[in-house]
């Protein structure tokens, strides 16, 4: 309940940072889209290099439990 109504306060508080100052915010608008448009560049290289990482894990995955396969099969064959 605590963390709900934190969330609620934090979100409230953003939005009238973001608020233009004839509303009654604090007029902050420009700064953050500055900030996201600065930001977004870094974020998406970021999360290409993570990506970059799961297919090399994901083909290192397949590779061994291709071996795996193989081993598996070639000990049934010889044991029959």
């Amino acid at each position: 309940m605590k963390a709900t109504i934190i969330g609620i306060v934090i979100i409230a508080a953003a939005v009238f940072a973001i608020l233009p100052k004839d509303i009654i915010g604090l007029g902050w608008g420009n700064d953050v889209l500055t900030f996201l448009r600065g930001g977004l560049p870094v974020v998406a290289i970021l999360i290409g290099i993570i990506a970059v990482f799961i297919g090399i894990a994901d083909m290192k995955d397949r590779a061994e439990a291709k071996k795996e396969e193989a081993a598996t099969e070639k000990n049934t064959t010889s044991a029959t």
